[in-house]
């Protein structure tokens, strides 16, 4: 395959091309969930942002905390239907009890 070929075949001409997202602003949260008497301590963390190749990733993790957790990632056209996917799953884990980790002081007493 000749090199002029190559170009044609993944250049910005190609019918594969895509045309490179900015995401507006930054998505993220990270959000926790624990009852002792239940042994329960859970986390889940949600970002949205630009792939390598322009398109738009939801990554969703969770799991015990302490842990790496599970992973999930969602990809998407624009960056309105992700966030659309990132509310709703907000608004889900916050009526389960879901609530951003309190700050932690970096200084003692």
């Amino acid at each position: 395959m000749s090199r002029d070929r190559f170009k044609t075949l993944v250049g910005p001409q190609s019918p594969y091309a895509r045309i490179s997202v900015m995401i507006t602003q930054p998505y993220r949260i990270y959000i926790e969930r624990s009852d002792r008497q239940k042994n329960m301590a859970r986390f889940y963390a949600l970002a949205i942002e630009s792939t390598l190749f322009g398109e738009i990733c939801l990554r969703r993790r969770w799991g015990r905390i302490g842990t790496h957790g599970q992973e999930m990632a969602h990809y998407f056209d624009n960056e309105r239907d992700a966030v659309s996917l990132f509310l709703d799953l907000m608004r889900r884990k916050r009526s389960r009890g879901y609530s951003p980790m309190k700050a932690v002081s970096a200084v003692r007493h």
